[in-house]
């Protein structure tokens, strides 16, 4: 497993920001920050703050005062023909939200609170089945891609605690591989991870699936997994690092009062 893990540090206030202008951000910021503590982690997505509703400046400074984090995500499919962007603030459990149509305008921008951004899980679900045909397996090099196809669909529908299945450790041929990939397929979500190395998440056409690959500094492979859970840790902050968020945002707020 990669080892590496960043460490925080808090966003650079921009030179030359005007002090008003500072001044106005920070204190939707300590709102934000207000009803996040006021609220529990397991709720947490329930606290957002709709940017649209601040002026364009506002937007841009709220942007580089709150920087960026380790986890990023987009989905390849449309919800009501929105393409939904996400990326952690340097806050862990706080992040940035957009919807875009199709000519990329912004329809949607708001920080929200939380593990991970619900609408990410959303798309999973409404672009995934609960069950999938076996796959053929009437080719040559065939090893261990029917027993993986069995076990597979019958965690993904057992709804028990999450499952990694290990691809790398296990005895697959390039046959087996091609046959997994061809039936799963990499679709609608797509998250990266650079909390411990480079992490990419990947949700499948069966719902609860998910391809959850670590990629060394070279862009080499180097373990290759299938998580049946539903939504990988790797992309999720836990209530650690929001409780370490909150203290964090505390006194970054009080640093930027002082200006």
């Amino acid at each position: 497993m990669p080892h590496d893990m960043a460490t925080f540090n808090a966003p650079r206030l921009p030179e030359a920001t005007d002090v008003a202008l500072l001044a106005a951000v920070v204190r939707r910021l300590r709102d934000l920050r207000g009803r996040m503590a006021a609220t529990d982690f397991a709720k947490a997505a329930e606290v957002t703050e709709d940017l649209l509703l601040w002026s364009e400046a506002e937007r841009a400074l709220a942007g580089d005062l709150l920087g960026f984090g380790e986890v990023s995500a987009y989905t390849h499919a449309a919800a009501d023909g929105l393409h939904w962007r996400a990326q952690e603030t340097a806050f862990a459990g706080l992040w940035r939200v957009l919807a875009l149509d199709a000519a990329e305008t912004i329809q949607r921008d708001f920080l929200q609170g939380g593990a991970i951004p619900p609408v990410l899980s959303d798309i999973m679900r409404a672009t995934s089945q609960p069950v999938l045909p076996l796959p053929d397996y009437a080719v040559d090099g065939v090893m261990n891609a029917p027993a993986l196809a069995h076990e597979i669909l019958a965690t993904a529908g057992s709804h028990a605690e999450t499952r990694v299945i290990n691809l790398t450790l296990l005895p697959v041929s390039e046959t087996d591989l091609d046959i997994l990939y061809t039936w799963l397929t990499h679709h609608a979500v797509s998250i990266l991870s650079r909390g411990y190395g480079n992490c990419r998440i990947t949700s499948t056409r069966l719902a609860n699936v998910w391809w959850v690959q670590y990629f060394n500094s070279m862009d080499t492979l180097i373990l290759n997994t299938l998580e049946i859970t539903a939504m990988p840790e790797a992309a999720r902050a836990a209530r650690e690092d929001y409780e370490d968020t909150l203290a964090r945002l505390e006194e970054y707020l009080h640093t930027l009062e002082s200006v």
